[in-house]
């Protein structure tokens, strides 16, 4: 998972390198089309995070990448938290479904 700058990291690394990860759980980052098409052929599990209220980082870069991927036939999902500013992790983190959800990804149920 990353943050902020880290959420950027999260898609770009899972869309040029999706083969090293199980899933990737990006907060409030967003990325390149290119790099939601490769996670979607990939099968790349994706559960981002933003905060409703983010001046840093607009909302819409995650509801983007997120619409990319399901429009190249992938699956992501996006949590939403409708007061929260840009330190969206805090909650994220506070989350231990989170945690379950990343430890439950596997890759080579993805083929």
């Amino acid at each position: 998972d990353g943050l902020s700058m880290g959420g950027y990291g999260s898609w770009a690394l899972g869309g040029t390198t999706p083969e090293r990860f199980a899933g990737i759980a990006p907060i409030c980052g967003g990325g390149m089309r290119r790099h939601a098409k490769r996670i979607a052929q990939s099968r790349l599990p994706v559960w981002a995070f933003h905060g409703g209220k983010d001046k840093a980082v607009g909302i819409e870069e995650s509801r983007r990448m997120v619409r990319f991927i399901k429009a190249f036939g992938g699956e992501a999902r996006l949590t939403v938290y409708p007061d929260a500013p840009h330190d969206s992790w805090t909650e994220t983190y506070n989350n231990k479904k989170v945690f379950e959800w990343l430890l439950a990804q596997n890759r080579q149920a993805r083929g």
